[in-house]
């Protein structure tokens, strides 16, 4: 089992760095067809991967699946890899616009943006192991924690439905404040960099201070997620590997759909109502089970009618 971890984990780390020693090691702009073929590549790496989960819980390779809850067989654990993915991708969708918003106010030039991002979802990952670690034994040992996780998935779409704009306050922002008071903040860029040296005076960019407010929503996001892929299942390989390749298209999806979000205007209710189904049904979870093929089809509808009527909308609305 730590063996299958391990491996999982070294795969990683190589398509990162691959990612960026090597397709991406010069700072340049991303075009939307460079960015678009990579957020497929990303997309079928994914679904190649469900292939692995549907064989390994088949076989149980290195005893995976068999102390597994809820976990029946390949299939099953397939199924549940591809709800979590689903739900993961779709949640990342208001990630972005929020990277796109932070990336604005920082007026962060757009070859280093992929940069940017490279560390930012670094950061990510670790910080949603830990926390996916947490969640699963919280739930393990105390089985009402799951309606705790659900109902703050129901208070978290009642949040989101209500914040009509997206602001960015880097002087709230906490790790901000305790950067400022080690280091000096330089007034410009420094090329790539995210330290800089200013008359002799060791100082941070703003590309750091970027990093650190892309890191710190992510967090925020991540405790809004993870609860989201418990109420699909519990097994921490299913959740932390369907999470990671979730976030790993997230650069791509990012340059491939940043300019046209404020097109799918009606894309950010149906996320809305994707928590909130999650939330019920994890609040519902022992005494009404839904099956996770029903739920990947309920998400996989409300994802498409919010697809659709931003389509139909933007269609119909006369241009100026």
């Amino acid at each position: 089992m730590i063996t299958l971890w391990s491996g999982f984990i070294i795969l990683i780390l190589i398509l990162l760095l691959l990612d960026l020693g090597v397709f991406h090691r010069k700072d340049e702009v991303i075009s939307a067809k460079e960015a678009i073929l990579w957020t497929v590549f990303w997309v079928i790496l994914s679904l190649i991967f469900n292939v692995v989960i549907y064989f390994a819980y088949t076989h149980h390779w290195m005893g995976i699946g068999e102390a597994a809850h809820h976990v029946q067989s390949g299939g099953d654990a397939a199924l549940k890899y591809f709800t979590g993915y689903v739900i993961e991708k779709s949640l990342s969708l208001d990630n972005i616009l929020v990277i796109a918003v932070i990336f604005s106010y920082f007026q962060v030039p757009l070859k280093y943006q992929h940069r940017v991002l490279f560390w930012g979802i670094l950061g990510a990952l670790i910080m949603r192991g830990v926390m996916i670690m947490a969640g699963t034994v919280l739930i393990q040992r105390f089985e009402w924690m799951i309606y705790i996780f659900g109902g703050f998935l129901l208070l978290t779409a009642v949040k989101m439905l209500v914040t009509k704009t997206e602001t960015i306050e880097p002087d709230k922002n906490i790790l901000i404040r305790i950067v400022k008071k080690v280091y000096p903040v330089s007034s410009g860029f420094d090329g790539r960099h995210f330290f800089t040296t200013r008359d002799n005076v060791r100082a941070v960019t703003p590309l750091f201070l970027v990093l650190l407010i892309i890191e710190s929503t992510d967090v925020l996001f991540a405790v809004d997620s993870i609860p989201a892929i418990f109420a699909v299942t519990t097994d921490p390989f299913i959740v932390f590997t369907s999470n990671v390749f979730a976030i790993l298209g997230l650069r791509s999806l990012y340059f491939a759909l940043a300019a046209m979000l404020e097109t799918f205007r009606y894309l950010k209710v149906s996320l809305v109502f994707v928590l909130a189904y999650v939330g019920v049904k994890m609040i519902f979870s022992h005494s009404f089970p839904i099956p996770t093929i029903v739920s990947l089809c309920i998400i996989g509808a409300l994802l498409f009618v919010g697809i659709m009527s931003s389509i139909i909308v933007k269609k119909n609305v006369p241009a100026k």
